[in-house]
């Protein structure tokens, strides 16, 4: 099963559990009723922003569409594991924005997470056609390989091995590899629930 169909089916159930159309989640996400429904039957998988939206009018996590288990302790993940476990690439709406970049989610099993840590694989583009996104919370960048460049507002920051960044993501903003190299970061989200 491929992960847009995954996280969709995941959406779907959570919105069919609680009786909800996909009308009224449109309504209180902000979205349409076409884009919900691409992303139920795994057509899409939206930016974080939208996700977002989808888990407060849900009433969930976001964490809920990507989590596998609901461990209550602290939860291990090994590196061999991260590796041969699935990852996420969030489309941006129409443009290829971000299937330059594979999310290797590191805390899918515990539950009532209050951040998303990832470890992000940015693939090489030349492509500069990108759409910036917003949504509530924090992120925490820590570039582990390579080289990055976040788009933050009006402001540009290009980022080395072992540079980190910490912002406010209501601000718009889009981060990519510097033209046509690969880079690998850590990230961790944290979206006020």
């Amino acid at each position: 099963m491929s992960n847009n169909v995954s996280v969709g089916s995941k959406i779907k159930g959570i919105r069919e559990s609680k009786n909800l159309t996909i009308e009224e989640i449109a309504e209180s996400s902000g979205l349409s009723a076409d884009q919900i429904a691409s992303i139920e039957n795994g057509q899409n998988l939206p930016s974080l922003g939208p996700l977002i939206k989808i888990a407060r009018a849900l009433g969930v996590r976001l964490g809920t569409f990507m989590d596998d288990n609901d461990a209550l302790g602290p939860v291990v993940t090994r590196a061999e594991e991260r590796e041969r476990e699935r990852s996420i690439s969030f489309s941006n709406d129409a443009t290829d924005a971000r299937k330059h970049m594979e999310y290797h989610p590191l805390a899918q099993h515990k539950a009532g997470r209050h951040m998303e840590p990832f470890v992000i694989d940015i693939n090489p583009t030349d492509s500069l056609d990108y759409k910036l996104s917003a949504h509530e919370g924090e992120e925490f960048i820590y570039v582990m390989e390579g080289e990055i460049e976040l788009e933050y507002g009006k402001e540009k920051y290009v980022l080395k091995e072992g540079d980190s960044i910490y912002y406010d993501s209501i601000v718009k903003h889009h981060l990519h590899g510097v033209a046509g190299k690969s880079a690998k970061i850590l990230a961790l989200i944290y979206i006020p629930f």
